[in-house]
């Protein structure tokens, strides 16, 4: 299986509150799967798998003091086989374990920047810990 396609089709952010108070929580979800055929691809299928991925200041709708949320779609390559597996496991709303891990890391890869970006845009605190340099400690 090889990914051969990333791409994002909706971005947004939204400060809701002059005071943020709330830790922020990022989720990533599967959205939709579905087979396709690709001339360029006669060996195997296509699969297209959309997503979402949010990071919130606040769990409620109610309590919601900003959120970044992007969607988009990644395109694998796949055999006949792991075409099958892919299907059976996503008809539990599910993907297998090993493609889940890939995907969740190439999506986190692909929108945690954009996100700390658009963080900094409408004055939201950055979700995730930045690095620091710090002096040596001298003996």
């Amino acid at each position: 299986m090889k990914i051969v396609g990333f791409h994002l089709t909706k971005i947004s952010a939204a400060r809701l509150e002059i005071k943020i108070t709330k830790k922020p929580s990022t989720s990533i979800e599967f959205t939709k799967l579905d087979k396709d055929k690709s001339d360029l691809f006669k060996e195997g299928e296509i699969m297209r798998i959309a997503f979402k991925y949010s990071i919130l200041y606040g769990e409620k709708e109610s309590e919601k003091e900003g959120s970044i949320e992007a969607e988009g779609e990644i395109i694998l390559s796949t055999s006949k086989d792991e075409s099958k597996e892919i299907l059976k496991d996503w008809k539990k709303k599910k993907l297998p374990a090993a493609l889940n891990i890939t995907l969740f890391n190439l999506i986190l890869k692909r929108c945690t920047p954009k996100a700390i970006f658009l963080e900094d845009e409408v004055g939201l605190p950055i979700h995730t810990p930045m690095p620091r340099l710090q002096p040596k400690k001298e003996e």
